[in-house]
């Protein structure tokens, strides 16, 4: 709808919503345009009446880290929804059981974990993202998934419905699974089990240095951008990506880092469409070479 109806429709939320609200600053890319509403929730009670009140007539979308985001430079026809602080709470449940908020930082999970000698959770140390990103693309790595610590998720529809799903009624698949894309996750509790701290500081400290020494790091990407694609064939997608493509290709400020061809970085102003033209081009020259489709691991946000 149009921004001075939707104005009027969410007036009791004014004082928490930002229309017209710069993106750029708020991805890992560091690429975007403006959003025709931003809605920072720090309440649930507050967020189910927002959604209530709007009855599912905007496009919505919740941003997390913004870590494995590509946003449009054109204005964005929606609202974006951004967790606050009471979302990003942890506690311990029955000695084994984290409950964590879905606006948690991964690594803050991780971090959590180990200072209450539960092991399992080390891998998400090397996760950039949030804990609701996580159970959204079932993020892992070093041979982990969110879901195998995953017990269930509290989550809220678009209605403004609250429900509890439990991890085994979800069907989860690499980096996917089959939860509906209206719900807004709020928390989820995970399952680790009794270790010692200094084993388990010891493995998330092997897990930093291994990513650190393979992966690029404080510069302007978006992490992973494509998914392996293991049911048809064993290599690695950033092997085919460097049989496939020149590793000097650009478009604008958007090219392939030098440390890992699976990570798409902006050098300086790149813009949506240049890093959306190389994402397409490599995906494009991959299959042309080796007659292998890769999917985006990336959520690409546009109109």
């Amino acid at each position: 709808m149009e921004t001075n109806k939707l104005k009027v429709l969410l007036k009791k939320f004014e004082s928490k919503i930002i229309y017209n609200e710069d993106l750029k600053k708020k991805n890992w890319f560091n690429i975007g345009g403006k959003t025709k509403a931003f809605y920072k929730v720090n309440d649930l009670n507050d967020l189910i009446l927002f959604l209530k009140t709007l009855k599912n007539k905007e496009r919505l979308f919740i941003i997390g880290a913004g870590s494995n985001t590509l946003i449009t430079d054109e204005l964005f026809d929606g609202i974006i929804i951004k967790l606050g602080s009471n979302f990003n709470r942890l506690s311990i449940l029955n000695e084994n059981i984290i409950i964590s908020g879905t606006a948690v930082f991964d690594k803050k999970l991780s971090d959590y974990a180990a200072e209450n000698n539960l092991t399992g959770f080390e891998f998400l140390s090397c996760i950039p993202g949030t804990v609701g990103g996580a159970i959204k693309m079932n993020a892992g790595c070093f041979n982990q998934e969110i879901k195998d610590i995953l017990v269930s998720i509290q989550a809220v529809d678009n209605f403004g419905n609250v429900i509890t799903i439990p991890s085994n009624k979800i069907k989860f698949n690499y980096r996917g699974s089959d939860l509906p894309d209206d719900l807004i996750f709020l928390s989820a509790s995970f399952k680790g089990i009794k270790g010692i701290k200094k084993n388990i500081r010891e493995k998330i400290l092997n897990f930093k240095k291994k990513k650190e020494k393979n992966q690029p790091s404080k510069i302007k990407t978006g992490g992973s951008t494509f998914k392996n694609p293991y049911k048809q064939t064993d290599k690695k997608v950033w092997e085919l990506i460097r049989e496939s493509v020149p590793p000097d290709i650009s478009f604008g400020d958007a090219c392939i880092s030098e440390k890992h061809s699976n990570f798409f970085v902006n050098k300086g102003n790149a813009k949506f469409n240049d890093m959306k033209k190389l994402i397409d081009f490599v995906a494009e020259s991959v299959f042309k070479k080796t007659g292998i489709s890769i999917e985006k691991e990336i959520k690409i946000l546009e109109n």
